[in-house]
């Protein structure tokens, strides 16, 4: 079993990272632990694979990483020792990117919002799903919220991480219209203003803003965030087709989960979902549990849009992994029961999905390949990202940032930065 070869680097758990940026547009550089600290071997082979990736499949194939970095992919690589530690034997299984989420509120117990501090504990349970880099979601909260969770990621990793990369945070809201408030608190909601986000940059450890762009000073505050390196995202709106293309054409560059929590589609009148599917330029994120969007209606996003458009989010709140129960999304009291998370008015807040089952179920909803379907988890976040050069492929010189599914496209085992920090046990767990 496949298990067995890999306990054998049970030393190598790795550390979560966190993405720095120093130039403003350009993601450049981590802040985090040195990868090679601890009882490992610097050189790991990963031998007997399908790599698959959006752009390619190679049989029978060796990945060579070095440290942080994948060093090579061979086909019909040379003969080395079986007995040697550093070689893993996948077994014939896929090799893929590692998953992106650009959306998780929390998960585990532990919601982002009331508790910043947590992002760490949810990080190091995140590769179990394939997921080996992430956006912390923060919902509408006071602004102090926010500058906390700044400073914990500007001080750097807790010595107990281990798990994914955190790239920055994603703050949904508080410009939101408060008629498509959602589970977000109408308390904190704020119209926008400069004065406020003076403090947030890609530097600064925020990488995405959702905002409402019919709200005014939406425009101002979109072109401010975009010049700061942030990547801005309409959601919770009534913004109509024209202001949303006016927002594009300002910067705007992504949609938060399509359809849900704005304007609906009309013939007369496309709103914001229009704008969004229609212009080139956007991607448009998709929570895909088949409860926030119908399976039938993701099938014809997939094929509208492309995957390459398509970016698949969780949307997971602090029931995520956990058993039926109430939980917290912000200051809300969430009921998780049969893969639903709903506030006491039946309203949905937030999911319980993992990314893996995500996209499963978007094979099985759009009828695609797994080869097409990795594009909405790997190259498309990656490319919004600004980081297309470094993750969402297997290539020379991108992070070892990996996961190994089964043929039904379950999670084996998961290795972020070169160090494997998840595996499967015997029992599935």
């Amino acid at each position: 079993m496949y298990v067995q070869h890999f306990r054998n680097l049970d030393a190598s758990i790795g550390r979560c990272a966190v993405w720095k940026n120093t130039i403003p547009g350009k993601a450049t550089s981590y802040y985090s632990r040195d990868v090679s600290v601890g009882p490992w071997s610097p050189m790991l082979r990963i031998k007997n694979v399908s790599v698959l990736t959006p752009q390619r499949m190679l049989e029978n194939a060796q990945v060579v990483l070095d440290g942080a970095k994948i060093k090579s992919v061979e086909v019909e690589p040379e003969i080395v020792d079986k007995n040697d530690s550093t070689l893993l034997d996948g077994e014939g299984n896929y090799l893929v990117p590692g998953f992106i989420d650009m959306q998780i509120n929390g998960g585990f117990g532990w919601d982002f919002t009331e508790q910043p501090d947590t992002i760490w504990k949810v990080g190091n349970q995140l590769p179990k799903y394939g997921v080996t880099s992430f956006l912390p979601t923060m919902i509408t909260a006071p602004l102090e919220k926010y500058s906390q969770a700044q400073d914990i990621l500007q001080s750097g990793l807790p010595q107990d991480c281990t798990g994914s990369n955190v790239l920055g945070l994603h703050i949904e809201g508080p410009f939101l219209n408060p008629e498509k408030r959602g589970a977000h608190d109408p308390r904190f909601m704020r119209s926008p203003n400069l004065k406020d986000v003076d403090g947030w940059s890609m530097g600064n450890g925020v990488m995405m803003v959702t905002l409402a762009p019919e709200l005014e000073g939406a425009q101002e505050m979109i072109s401010h965030l975009v010049e700061r390196g942030i990547i801005v995202s309409a959601g919770h709106t009534l913004a109509n087709f024209d202001e949303t293309q006016k927002a594009i054409a300002g910067g705007l560059r992504y949609g938060t989960h399509l359809f849900n929590a704005m304007r609906p589609l009309h013939h007369r009148e496309p709103g914001v979902a229009g704008a969004l599917l229609t212009n080139e330029n956007v991607i448009v994120g998709i929570i895909p549990d088949g409860i926030h969007i119908h399976p039938a209606l993701l099938e014809s996003i997939y094929h509208l849009v492309a995957p390459q458009r398509l970016n698949l989010v969780s949307d997971a709140m602090a029931g995520l992994g956990m058993s039926s129960g109430v939980y917290k999304l912000g200051p809300n009291s969430v009921h998780v029961s049969g893969g639903e998370a709903c506030l006491e008015d039946g309203s949905l807040a937030g999911s319980v999905l993992s990314l893996d089952q995500g996209l499963r179920n978007l094979i099985d909803f759009a009828d695609c390949s797994l080869q097409d379907a990795l594009h909405t988890v790997t190259t498309t976040p990656a490319r919004l990202l600004g980081l297309s050069h470094q993750k969402g492929q297997i290539a020379p010189g991108y992070d070892a940032d990996l996961v190994l599914l089964s043929h039904d496209l379950q999670v084996l085992a998961t290795v972020v930065n070169g160090r494997m920090v998840y595996q499967r046990d015997y029992e599935g767990n």
